[in-house]
């Protein structure tokens, strides 16, 4: 009995084939399609690893904060969750494609430690980790490889690291253009800062201390990677050692800040000028006494670091315009529209900006 879905007979067509020929012809193709759930194809991850992945992955977990925030970016309708809550108070610079997405923690520190089991059930079919300073690269293989994922790694160690995450994911997602065009992004602004700060004399680089605490009391060395935007942007970072953690937040004293007699603050919390302020010690600090005192923007990611991303591109930028303003003008608030609307996909009301440099 013929299909109800075939016709029972199959007339030559123009070209000479049987219709039955040309039928056989387009299924195949269809069965060839890269898309087909089930297929697998080989990447070369920025590991060096290769690595079996979905030939279209649907449903991907970011391990850590800077992988998540970058898949935020470029395809954040196939997350199945974050590392960290979204602040509440931010919606509206959010993309509604992860407004409701559950909080399943981090293998990399910011937040609670992620639960294996919790993302199995949510059922991956793609992790991406943070192949960090810190992170031991075979650990978390063997974590994820317990419930049968497979794991990809972004390098994102400096922030000219990410124009090549973009580019690699780019690939990954069958989204090269949107992928390129950011990736171009920050190595123009990259080279645009780079080119103004390059020759200024070390003697009269901007001194300055990074205040991550409410207290002041943390900050990071100059040479690690949670204080790069600074160096980039031709600033001195005053507290100068060699990272010792991934998670830094190094101890430091007010005797020590007085000491080395910064000319700017640049502070992670709101409280911290006031208090700052207020303090009998805090206002022997040179940049205390001159009232240089400046909170990062981080709506609704932080703009330098914790966690560092892709925002340090318009970051620097603040940065060195911030530092050197005769050296790098810039039309801040065309800027920050232009870069809202490229990574995190929002257009932004002068409002919007407003609130954003509070």
């Amino acid at each position: 009995m013929p299909s109800k879905f075939l016709p029972s007979k199959f007339p030559p067509s123009k070209s000479g084939l049987s219709a039955r020929l040309v039928f056989v012809l387009l299924a195949l193709l269809a069965l060839a399609h890269p898309a087909r759930a089930g297929e697998m194809r080989e990447v070369i991850d920025m590991a060096g690893r290769k690595v079996a992945i979905p030939a279209d992955p649907k449903r991907i977990f970011g391990a850590a904060p800077p992988v998540a925030v970058t898949l935020y970016a470029i395809a954040p309708e196939r997350m199945i969750g974050i590392n960290v809550p979204m602040r509440g108070d931010e919606k509206s610079l959010y993309r509604k494609e992860a407004l409701d997405l559950p909080v399943l923690g981090s293998n990399a520190g910011m937040g609670r430690q992620l639960n294996l089991e919790e993302i199995a059930a949510m059922r991956p079919d793609l992790v991406i980790a943070w192949l960090g300073f810190y992170q031991e690269k075979s650990q978390v293989e063997a974590s994820f490889a317990k419930i049968k994922v497979p794991v990809i790694f972004l390098k994102l160690d400096t922030l000219d690291d990410y124009a090549e995450a973009f580019a690699f994911l780019g690939r990954v997602f069958g989204r090269e253009a949107q992928a390129n065009e950011m990736a171009a992004y920050i190595r123009d602004a990259l080279a645009r800062v780079r080119k103004a700060t390059a020759d200024i004399p070390p003697a009269e680089k901007l001194r300055v201390y990074y205040a991550e605490s409410a207290d002041g009391l943390a900050t990071d060395c100059d040479k690690s990677f949670h204080t790069e935007p600074i160096l980039i942007a031709g600033g001195d970072n005053v507290y100068h050692c060699e990272q010792t953690s991934h998670v830094g937040m190094e101890k430091i004293s007010v005797e020590q800040i007085v000491a080395l007699k910064p000319s700017l603050i640049l502070t992670q919390d709101k409280s911290f000028p006031a208090l700052a302020k207020s303090s009998a010690l805090w206002r022997n600090v040179e940049a205390v006494k001159s009232g240089r005192i400046v909170n990062v923007p981080h709506a609704p990611f932080n703009w330098l670091d914790r966690p560092p991303s892709y925002m340090r591109a318009l970051g620097v930028q603040w940065l060195a315009n911030l530092f050197y303003p005769a050296r790098f003008p810039l039309d801040l608030k065309a800027e920050t529209k232009k870069f809202y609307r490229l990574f995190l996909g929002v257009d932004i009301s002068d409002a919007d900006f407003s609130r954003i440099m509070e």
